[in-house]
């Protein structure tokens, strides 16, 4: 019997979410196919089987918290590990037991038809549960839904997605969800509805840190407003050949990007971070780029930013936002940042003050871009495409001029891009 245990996930991660079972009791594994996702407080990991068997038994359920080093789940070894039928796919198994069973009942024997009922008996048992795509079982737990409640027009019985959605929108859903996650009882005469969802793990670690970091960092925020006219004249006289060149499109965050660098360079203290009573100036400059996940906010990194040009800088952000996306982000995307930038401005976000990337002592906001009227002298005053920006800094380590500095170099390099070229 194979034991398959929770990996080391890193340095700091003991512990992790069974978020989805992947295989189920009988199902046959390849080696190094994944059998279950885990969700860890930073990104989802897959775990595989180290050797070919069958699936025997899951010792932890979908939610459950587990520890690294513990055993989850138990495989027999070889492909013939279990009964012929073990051995079958999780559709295979659904298949026969609906098509075949009912005939075999009535014509086998007494003996072959204790088989049968084995075999259905293994596929639907209520403790195995019922089939259901990876999918629809993460949606069902995120809803509080019971999948033996719902329904499927599937000829195999497996529920998806979809079954799962539109057994939500029923009026009895209300009556599927577990007795703990029920909302607390309300006055019969109020007629107002609630609905309680558990916060995922990545989600408690994104509460948890903001909450830590407002509360051991001098948390100051500085702003100022930039004249993108520039900018946008450059991007457009270059977007074609940089599209042609590089297969990519020249954005705004590479022009910030780039300018970040110039000014972390100037001044060192904000590339920095504070372990104990020292202070950590750090001579590279891997950039924090925050982008919007499924499950929360998460902040890969682009590494060695000052080395990388443009267009290297643009195509690791897509490549970096569509894992983001997909969930598919690992553990050395996410860690080692110096600094971090984040664009609220694509939501529509007008000014905000960001909150830091602890351990990292600042962080740079972009936001929306708007034409308002600026004066351009005395008499003179015109539209022009503005964008406020905004600073916020440990102010422990970091001081009003050097946080005021920077963010007014940012300004200078963004309203004059070609500074950007004489940037070491």
């Amino acid at each position: 019997m194979i034991e398959i245990k929770v990996p080391e996930l890193a340095e700091s991660i003991t512990e992790g979410t069974v978020a989805t079972w992947l295989k189920q009791p009988g199902d046959h594994v390849e080696k190094g196919e994944a059998i279950v996702e885990l969700e860890t407080d930073k990104v989802n990991i897959e775990v595989p089987a180290d050797e070919a068997g069958v699936l025997e038994e899951q010792l932890a359920g979908e939610g459950d918290t587990v520890q690294v080093g513990e055993v989850i789940a138990r495989l027999s070894s070889g492909s013939g590990g279990g009964t012929a039928v073990a051995t079958k796919t999780k559709t295979e198994n659904a298949t026969e037991t609906m098509t075949k069973a009912p005939t075999e009942k009535k014509t086998e024997s007494v003996e072959e038809g204790k088989k049968v009922e084995k075999r259905e008996e293994h596929v639907a048992s209520p403790g195995k549960g019922p089939i259901a795509t990876p999918a629809a079982r993460k949606l069902a737990r995120e809803k509080g839904i019971d999948l033996s409640a719902v329904q499927t027009n599937d000829p195999i019985g497996r529920i998806n997605v979809h079954d799962v959605s539109r057994h939500e929108e029923k009026p009895a859903v209300k009556e599927q969800k577990p007795a703990a996650a029920a909302p607390a009882p309300q006055p019969a005469a109020s007629g107002k509805e609630e609905e309680r969802i558990k916060m995922t793990r990545r989600r408690q670690t994104i509460a948890n840190r903001l909450v830590e970091v407002q509360q051991t960092a001098a948390m100051l925020t500085t702003f100022n407003e930039i004249d993108m006219s520039a900018v946008m004249a450059l991007r457009k006289r270059r977007q074609e050949k940089f599209v042609k060149d590089n297969d990519v499109k020249l954005g705004f965050m590479s022009f910030f990007t780039k300018a970040a660098v110039a000014a972390l360079k100037r001044m060192p203290y904000l590339n920095a971070e504070i372990q104990g009573n020292e202070i950590v100036l750090k001579k590279y400059y891997d950039i924090g780029i925050a982008v919007s996940a499924p499950d929360g906010l998460v902040v890969p990194v682009v590494r060695e930013a000052d080395r990388k040009n443009f267009g290297e800088i643009e195509k690791d952000i897509l490549h970096l936002a569509d894992k983001a996306r997909n969930n598919k982000l690992g553990l050395s995307d996410l860690t080692g940042g110096t600094f971090t930038i984040t664009n609220g401005g694509v939501f529509g976000s007008l000014l905000s003050t960001p909150i830091l990337n602890g351990p990292q002592v600042a962080i740079l906001g972009m936001h929306s871009i708007q034409l308002r009227p600026v004066a351009i002298d005395a008499d003179t005053m015109e539209n022009r495409p503005m964008m406020y920006v905004a600073l916020s800094y440990d102010h422990r380590i970091v001081d009003g001029r050097e946080a005021v500095t920077f963010l007014k170099h940012i300004k200078d390099m963004i309203e004059d891009p070609e500074q950007l070229l004489f940037e070491a």
